[in-house]
């Protein structure tokens, strides 16, 4: 087997997980990838993503390791506990009969517990993705997948995903996307309109030209091993942890969206996280009725406006293009101003001196949780926040497409953008 390039080598001494977890399960190497779960007492929602990922096709799954992190913090509940230690040995007895290449990461019984410090779903996909590398096959580029215990996939995911990297030079990729059904017609119009929240700020970003106008959805992303390596691999954060990996991974090695399949994740209400699609399914579903409201399409074009004076200045002085930032918006000078311009500017220009290296870089700078403080800050000056037909109708006219009368109907408009499975 090829031997791992070094920056392989110095990434697991320098960034990978430190301790004592191992892969148990499959013992052989030479995957072309590895699709890796996290799992916190998810009992059936488990092994039916597992199910799933076993519909395709014989010689996509010989060719994927699979890997699920069984994990929890030291002080996780007792039901949590029991949950995870039964998950275990179902894995154990299903590694015996599956046609998946399945492996696991204890990180959940007594003394293999994560510190509690560290505990989430940003470490559980590091933990795997890290102890991944060495089991994969370096003669070529392999692939880094993440998938989520609650996720279904199609018969077609692993070769969509290994032809989409092999036609892309970029190293990363986000795939479309749709929740499952509700269970009921409450729950079915709280994950509908969180969805089409997610989308719709997804499109004001494409519409405005940001180069960070993808999905971030842990469960469904993908990247070259090399691009994972580089970017100094996934990070711990408990929330959010697929929006900074992506965000990271669109600096080094470019994002870009996939198609040719969907993962379809389960609209579930939960508590576990400070933000995301559970805290706000528990919200709305909770009669919270302003729990998730739409931004105003004058904070994207605010953004589009900046991005453009930008771009069209490279080699303007820092004041002169301050000047014209504070024409589109005061709101957008004061923040440029705090996030020290003044400075910043100069060091680009001086450090890059070809036009398409500084934007890059100014783009690396003004990335996409900038973008996401600009949009905020707008909304908290005055630009406020509505429901979807108030607010998307813009949206769509911006982007010469008839806006749809309901809210399930801009989702699915939306969703076939993204290349989502209809």
């Amino acid at each position: 087997m090829t031997p791992q390039p070094a920056a392989v080598g110095r990434y697991l001494d320098r960034n990978a997980v430190q301790g004592a977890w191992q892969l148990a399960g499959e013992g052989r190497a030479g995957f072309a990838g590895a699709v890796v779960i996290p799992s916190l007492a998810e009992g059936d929602r488990l092994f039916t993503t597992l199910q799933s990922l076993a519909g395709n096709s014989a010689q996509w799954t010989a060719r994927f390791l699979v890997v699920v992190v069984i994990n929890q913090g030291a002080a996780a509940e007792a039901g949590q506990q029991r949950q995870n230690i039964l998950d275990l040995a179902r894995l154990a007895d299903l590694s015996e009969r599956s046609k998946l290449c399945l492996a696991w990461v204890d990180a959940a019984s007594p003394g293999c517990e994560v510190p509690d410090k560290l505990a989430g779903v940003g470490f559980a996909r590091k933990l795997g993705m890290d102890l991944a590398l060495e089991r994969l096959d370096w003669s070529g580029d392999p692939l880094l997948i993440c998938l989520d215990a609650d996720t279904l996939v199609e018969a077609g995911y692993l070769q969509a995903i290994a032809a989409h990297f092999r036609h892309s030079s970029l190293g990363a990729a986000v795939l479309p996307f749709r929740h499952q059904p509700g269970a009921g017609p409450v729950q079915q119009m709280a994950i509908d309109r969180y969805e089409l929240f997610l989308r719709s700020y997804v499109y004001g970003l494409y519409l405005a030209g940001s180069p960070y106008a993808f999905n971030s959805v842990g469960s469904a992303m993908a990247c070259r091993g090399s691009a994972y390596v580089r970017c100094g691999g996934m990070n711990c954060r408990k929330a959010g942890e697929d929006f900074y990996f992506l965000q990271k991974l669109a600096k080094t090695d470019g994002v870009e969206r996939l198609s040719g399949t969907t993962v379809f994740p389960e609209p579930r209400v939960s508590e576990r996280v400070p933000f995301g699609t559970g805290r706000s399914m528990a919200r709305m579903l909770a009669g919270e009725s302003r729990a998730v409201l739409f931004y105003p399409v004058t904070a994207f074009r605010i953004v589009a406006e900046w991005l453009k004076v930008a771009g069209e200045n490279l080699s303007g002085p820092a004041e002169q293009v301050f000047a014209q930032a504070e024409t589109i918006s005061p709101v957008l000078a004061g923040y440029l101003d705090q996030s020290g311009w003044h400075t910043i500017w100069p060091r680009l220009q001086s450090t890059h001196n070809s036009s398409t290296k500084r934007l890059q870089a100014f783009h690396a700078w003004f990335d996409g949780f900038r973008t996401m403080r600009l949009v905020h800050l707008l909304c908290d000056a005055g630009l406020h926040r509505g429901e979807p037909a108030e607010v998307l109708p813009e949206y769509f006219a911006w982007g010469g497409r008839r806006c749809p009368g309901t809210v399930a109907e801009m989702l699915e408009a939306l969703r076939l953008l993204d290349g989502a499975a209809p």
